[in-house]
């Protein structure tokens, strides 16, 4: 591999693992402001504290869908999604091999979530949700960011896969 090549994949490598550090950090923020809509849904439904608010129902929606893609990114980063040996270990390129071809069915599913996430955004580009009057498309936004971010992060996986499947040390 010639050495501008190399230095592309380097740099690519610090901004995905930088990528996946600022998500990390917005997923805990996500979650730790999740926590207040929801504690104001079970007090107010609970107690006469606080009067009823239907905003943070619909907060907390919006809220967790973003959690929950946010952590599926992460989670195809990490290479945390389940696992199920069927076959006997095939060796370290038979199993590279096997690690390819189930990445490939995660990539259909990120670009089914890229086309089919851009036509969502689309339809709610100009619509407000109906109790806090955001605007949809943020919410929306989510499934074409889940599948680009996992585009990203399987095309390391494919080159590290790649490498020891042709008998080269996979990069660090």
């Amino acid at each position: 591999m010639n050495a501008t090549l190399s230095g592309r994949l380097s740099l690519w490598r610090r901004m995905t693992a930088a990528y996946s550090q600022l998500l990390s950090g917005v997923v805990v923020l996500s979650v730790g402001i999740l926590v207040v809509p929801v504690m104001l849904q079970i007090v107010s439904r609970y107690t006469d504290l606080i009067p009823s608010y239907i905003w943070t129902e619909e907060l907390a929606r919006f809220l967790f869908i973003w959690t929950v893609m946010i952590g599926a990114i992460l989670g195809v980063r990490d290479s945390a999604h389940f696992d199920v040996d069927l076959l006997p270990d095939l060796g370290e390129r038979g199993n590279a091999l096997m690690r390819i071809v189930a990445k490939l069915g995660i990539l259909t599913i990120a670009v089914i979530f890229v086309i089919g996430g851009i036509e969502f955004t689309k339809f709610a580009w100009n619509r407000t949700s109906e109790l806090a009057e955001l605007p949809l498309w943020l919410i929306h936004i989510a499934w074409p960011v889940a599948g680009l971010s996992w585009i990203a992060f399987l095309g390391e996986q494919f080159l590290d896969d790649l490498r020891v499947l042709l008998g080269k040390a996979p990069n660090p």
